[in-house]
């Protein structure tokens, strides 16, 4: 279920104040745990450094992100591939 209208859109207040407080450069990324927090235009072109669970990925935001959440660009988990093709196989054939 989306979130109402009326409420408008969750962004992180305290996001908010570090990036009107000039943070965000590339040598001074705004590091958070907010995965949930919308991205609204005033974020772009401000670095963050956004936690997966494990890290902190490096995220650079830009005109396409907004309206999206900062959680869509820091993935949680490493895709390894579907399967490795194993030794067995190969001497079989």
């Amino acid at each position: 279920m989306s979130r109402s209208s009326k409420k408008g859109p969750y962004v992180d207040e305290r996001l908010v104040k570090k990036v009107k407080g000039g943070l965000g450069d590339k040598g001074n990324p705004i590091k958070t745990w907010f995965r949930s927090s919308q991205i609204p235009p005033e974020f772009v072109g401000k670095y963050f450094k956004v936690h997966n669970g494990r890290i902190f990925i490096d995220v650079f935001v830009t005109e396409d992100m907004v309206g999206h959440r900062l959680g869509e660009f820091a993935l949680t988990r490493t895709f390894r591939g579907h399967g490795q093709v194993v030794k067995r196989t190969l001497e079989k054939t």
